[in-house]
This record gives C-alpha cells, structure tokens and sequence, in this order.
C-alpha cells in the first residue's frame, strides 16, 4: 500500500511539473497575447470556432467583435431582427447586434448597412471601448497619424488616457488598420483589469505597477498610501480606474498618463501637469500650468543615486523646478524623492507591496 501511496505521489508530482496547456490549440503560452485571450476565454468572452480554435492572428470582423462585447456585457445574444438591413435575424450574431445598437454600443453606416463580415479597425474599436466603458477623461496627446477632426480621434484620446493603448514607438497609432482577434482580446482585458493595463506603457516607462500599493512618508509626519482602484461614479460623474491616494484620512485621485513625449499627473475633471519630457536628457526644460501659473522645470539628472527608506536607487532622474524644489522619478517607480529649496524633504516612497 505505501509503494502504491509512493508511485501515486510521483505521478501527480509530474502531472503538476507540465506547463499547464494553452487554452486552444492555435495560442501557445508564448504567443503575445496569450494571458489576455485566455483571461477573457475563461470569462466566456471568447468561445472559439468549432474546430476548437480561437485564430489569434486572424482579423476580428464587425460581427465577431460585437459578439465579444455583448458577451462581456451579459446581453442577449438570442437571434432577433436588428436595424442593418445587411444583419437579418437569422444571421449568427444578430441577436448581439441588435442588442449593442440599443445600447448605443455600435453604429452602423448611413446607408443603413452594419457591414458585419468587414474587419474591425482600430479607429472604430477605440470608439466601442469609449461607450462600453464609459470612459470619460482624456489625454490630449497627438498621434501624428490621427487629424484632430477625425470621428475617432476623441476616443482615441480616451483610451490613451485609460491605460488601455500606448499607440506605436513611432507615435502613430495607425486608427484605420485592421485589428487581429488577439489585439481586440489585449484592449478588452486592459480596460477590464489593472493587470493587462501594466502592458500598454512605452518602453523604460516611468509608470508605477497598477497591482501594488505605494506609501509615502510626508514631510508633516502622515503617511500617503497609493492605489489603483475602480473608483465608484460619484455626483452623475464617471470615475473608474485611476489612482487614490490616502492621506489623514482624505482620499484623492489622479492618474497617471503616459505617451511616447511625456509623463503627466493628471485629475478627474481637471488639467494635468508635466513631470518629465521624453526623451529624457540633462538641461531640457518643459513647462507645468496655464497662464500665470506657468512654472519652467528642467531635467538637472539622469542615473542619479537617491536613497529612500524603500532602497537606494541608482538610476533616478532629477527635475528642478524654478522655484528651487527638487523631484526625482525612477523608471516603473514614478516618483520617489522631492526635497524643496531649503533641503527639506517633502515625500519619499517607504514602501511597495
């Protein structure tokens, strides 16, 4: 009985060893999207195609792309007339169809047509991710390749802001390029889940981790505690992810934005104000506020070592502002040290967890 109980052990511990199996056949572990589809397959988002397949790399049509949605969102998928004279009610995705057009998920053509089998570009896809999921605030960072009066270009702006796009290294975000089943896949999760946010960030992102909790020791002895929450709708106005931060017992929001030019703190329904200027390099300078309010900052440092009660950092960048007060901002940290004119220190990060 025990050399049974032995060779049972063994066998389990082998079976727990494997790499657990992709979640379709065609998405092998190390395919780029393979968290986001298989986090949105486990949540029946993402059903596949009776082949067992879920084609990661193939284009997402209109329909297919609606089906998502309506899933996501618990609609009815049961087949129905729809408005669009080309989606009759015996076509597959009818039911969602008609369902995400009430809900004013989707729009259609003004020839009455929905186009269900054309391939979902990624100007229209920032578009259903703005009304799905009501975002509400914006970042107003040009890409070079999206006009200003373009019918996308404020969605565009919404989903950047949301840490749901980073656009391309070149500053393009190429809206009217078809977007692949495991690109719509990678959008949906990062709206869904601070997790999959973490991925849309350029490259040496000075971004902090959206799953961990920051602490802060000020200057007038209290403590600052930084999360990335789901703040609740308050007032009849939208909220959702962004940072709070606790403090003698006030709560405050901000967010983080990012593009391939700048990094900026910004506030629910308000401005935001530059922090650091990409590339960054000693003796560029940018400025913060409006009007009279302008302040000059300069880039004074680069691979600074800065030490705080969290460690000792050796690649900080240092900012000084005109007015004297210096800030030092480390890559996936965002800011860890500022210290005013007089030397005093004002904040410094004592904890990530």
């Amino acid at each position: 009985m025990k050399k049974l109980m032995g060779v049972l052990v063994v066998v389990l511990s082998l079976f727990l060893a494997l790499p657990v199996a992709a979640a379709a056949p065609d998405l092998p572990q190390n395919h780029q999207f393979y968290e986001e589809m298989t986090y949105l397959i486990e949540k029946g988002v993402i059903t596949g195609y009776p082949d067992g397949t879920v084609r990661p790399d193939q284009q997402v049509t209109r329909a297919e792309a609606t089906v998502m949605i309506g899933r996501l969102q618990g609609l009815d998928g049961t087949k129905r007339a729809t408005p669009f004279r080309d989606v009759p009610a015996g076509h597959y995705a009818s039911g969602y169809v008609a369902e995400s057009a009430e809900a004013g998920y989707i729009l259609g053509y003004g020839d009455g047509t929905f186009r269900p089998n054309a391939p979902i570009i990624r100007g229209d896809m920032a578009l259903i991710l703005e009304r799905v999921f009501g975002l509400a605030f914006t970042f107003n960072q040009s890409f070079t390749d999206v006009p200003q009066n373009a019918y996308y270009t404020g969605a565009i702006s919404k989903i950047l802001a949301a840490n749901i796009t980073i656009g391309y290294p070149d500053n393009t975000f190429r809206p009217k390029q078809a977007v692949t089943r495991g690109q719509f896949s990678a959008f949906l999760a990062r709206a869904l889940e601070p997790e999959f946010k973490n991925d849309a960030t350029i490259a040496r992102s000075y971004q902090k981790d959206k799953t961990k909790t920051y602490t802060y020791h000020m200057s007038d002895g209290t403590t600052a505690v930084h999360r990335f929450v789901d703040v609740p709708d308050r007032n009849g106005m939208t909220y959702g992810f962004m940072w709070t931060a606790e403090v003698a017992g006030n709560t405050y929001e901000y967010m983080e934005f990012e593009s391939h030019q700048l990094f900026a703190f910004g506030y629910p329904y308000s401005e935001y104000d530059v922090a650091l200027v990409y590339p960054v390099r000693v003796g560029k300078t940018f400025n913060v506020g409006l009007g009279d309010e302008v302040i000059i900052h300069t880039i004074t440092g680069v691979n600074k070592t800065v030490e705080t009660p969290y460690k000792i950092f050796t690649n900080a960048t240092e900012v000084t502002t005109q007015d004297g007060l210096r800030y030092y901002m480390a890559e996936g940290f965002s800011t860890i040290k500022s210290i005013n004119a007089q030397g005093r220190v004002e904040s410094e990060l004592v904890g990530v967890e």
